[in-house]
């Protein structure tokens, strides 16, 4: 309402967000609004009266707009460079497109010997501790994959600070080059209504860019299922309730990001430009005597310090003839200016020591039969993945495990131990399940051998989380980690340690993505089908006795 602080409203609708955790408050800087991401107008009344009855505060909201998404078509690779007076950074980053609604992945390909392991696991968490928005509308991305593949630091000048600002600045160049798809999110529908208004709601479907089923007959009502973009299903139940005068029903659930039905559209009406957001640029910065400069992101893998061994030009530009690379410009002084410069810095530094030139070792290229084909880089191959599960986390946050360990703990321990058994003989994967047995008096900890997964019961005065810590170090320096658990400062220390977080419920979905997998090939493995050697027997035989038949007759 006017005359009320809106930095003061703030504070109080941040009270709400903390009790309900599907209401999302934001605060818009460049536009000074508060903003409110939530499902629906039913839940937007709700909030109009409980800001009315709890602040007395008498609220009005505009109209709602759409939660975009971006990601990319095809690889890419993104270069930053930071170097200001005093400073030095690079980075180079490969940003790959991920399956639908596997967010974003963080990597590392880049060897020790290039870029120490602090500084990779340094520029991981900076590529995890934020979101990056897109170059089309400005929207957040999400469905990539990045890995590290190359990067260097400066002995004497590099800072923490440095590696943060050259990760964004390859993101962002990356995206720039990138083809950028435009993602929207997307509801699966159930219309319920009347048989004779099924014409009209097929044909306004259609109209929405929805995809439907067949229709089905439920007693007197046709049902419509099918899915359909989120913007043109925002105000159809009022539709709906209008042409049926009330018989008709509409539920929707959101089923995920999918790319958007009216791209260049909504683009154009949002009218995000990327070269004007200053507080995410593209372009790297240099040093030249004694002072940096700005260098444009589609000139500046020409001044990069390092070069990752990439190839992801397209085959028509691989198969052309190499163009004649232009000499740099030379250094114009002559040799005594060179040794009174040469002078000064040894007088202010000491001594030069020169190195003999080592080449940087390129990771190794994948060898393709068919001249021109698209080239990447992998990862190299690291053996078995090791996954480490939290047992007793795991177990109290899932609520079929709580309640059974409310009874016996040793049962619900026996039937986390079974899920994991049957998930490591599908998966391949090297599994360990760590328990808390650090308030044991005496214990010196034990391993023991499930079947084909391996049980931990920790020492005394040494917990699950300890254990894990240690653990992710030293086998994630040969091979990839992953680690389930739900523990917000546990899951920031394994991401340090270069190994993947993997919460609570998300391990439960792929345990269950998992048993669906071995479900299917259990039913089909046993169905009765007669094989063809035994259907050839049994024609063989029948044939037979059919000519004995007509011989005694």
């Amino acid at each position: 309402p006017p005359g009320c602080d809106p930095h003061t409203a703030l504070l109080k609708l941040r009270e709400l967000q903390e009790e309900d955790p599907q209401l999302h408050i934001v605060w818009n800087e460049p536009l000074r609004e508060i903003h409110i991401q939530l499902m629906g107008e039913v839940q937007l009344e709700v909030l109009r009266v409980l800001i009315a009855q709890r602040f007395g505060l008498e609220v009005g909201f505009s109209a709602g707009s759409i939660v975009y998404r971006e990601t990319i078509a095809a690889p890419v690779e993104g270069v930053g460079h930071f170097e200001p007076l005093r400073h030095y950074a690079e980075v180079h980053l490969l940003l790959e497109p991920g399956p639908r609604g596997s967010g974003l992945q963080f990597f590392s390909s880049c060897g020790e010997d290039m870029l120490d392991r602090n500084w990779q696991r340094l520029i991981l968490t900076h590529l995890a501790e934020r979101s990056h928005p897109g170059v089309l509308t400005g929207s957040p991305v999400t469905d990539l994959r990045i890995t590290l593949v190359a990067g260097r630091v400066h002995v004497k000048h590099t800072e923490g600070g440095d590696f943060r600002q050259a990760t964004y600045r390859a993101v962002r160049q990356g995206l720039m080059q990138a083809e950028s798809i435009l993602l929207e999110p997307w509801y699966e529908f159930r219309l319920e209504l009347p048989a004779e208004h099924v014409g009209r709601a097929l044909s306004d479907l259609q109209r929405m860019t929805g995809e439907v089923s067949p229709p089905e007959t439920e007693g007197e009502e046709t049902v419509l299922t099918g899915v359909a973009p989120v913007a043109c299903l925002r105000d159809y139940a009022r539709e709906v309730a209008a042409y049926t005068r009330g018989r008709g029903r509409l539920f929707c659930t959101l089923r995920g990001y999918a790319p958007c039905h009216n791209q260049a559209e909504v683009v154009a009406a949002l009218g995000y430009d990327s070269l004007r957001d200053t507080e995410n640029p593209a372009d790297s910065v240099f040093c030249a005597h004694g002072a940096g400069f700005t260098v444009k992101w589609d000139q500046v893998r020409k001044y990069m310090h390092v070069d990752s061994g990439l190839c992801l030009e397209k085959a028509e530009e691989v198969e052309a003839p190499p163009a004649a690379r232009r000499a740099p410009a030379g250094y114009a002084h002559s040799l005594e200016q060179d040794k009174e410069l040469q002078a000064i810095f040894e007088r202010t530094y000491g001594p030069v020591k020169r190195r003999d030139f080592q080449p940087q070792a390129r990771p190794p290229r994948r060898e393709t039969e068919e001249a021109g084909e698209k080239r990447s880089i992998r990862p190299p191959d690291l053996g078995p993945e090791y996954l480490l599960v939290d047992g007793y986390n795991i177990i109290f946050a899932w609520e079929d495990l709580k309640a059974v360990a409310r009874d016996s703990l040793d049962a619900a321990r026996q039937l986390l131990m079974d899920l994991l058994s049957n998930y490591q003989g599908f998966r391949k994967c090297e599994v360990i399940l760590v328990f808390d047995a650090y308030k044991v008096p005496r214990n010196t900890g034990e391993v023991v051998r499930y079947h084909n997964i391996y049980v931990v019961y920790t020492r005394e005065a040494e917990t699950a989380d300890a254990y894990i810590e240690k653990a992710t170090y030293e086998i994630g320096k040969k091979h990839r980690v992953r680690v389930a658990t739900s523990d917000g400062a546990e899951q920031l220390i394994i991401l340090g340690h270069g190994a993947l977080r993997l919460s609570a419920s998300a391990f439960r979905a792929e345990l269950e993505r998992t048993g669906g997998e071995i479900r299917d090939i259990l039913e089909r493995n046993n169905r009765r089908v007669r094989s063809q050697p035994v259907k050839a027997a049994l024609d063989r035989a029948g044939e037979a006795r059919r000519r004995e038949r007509e011989e005694g007759s």
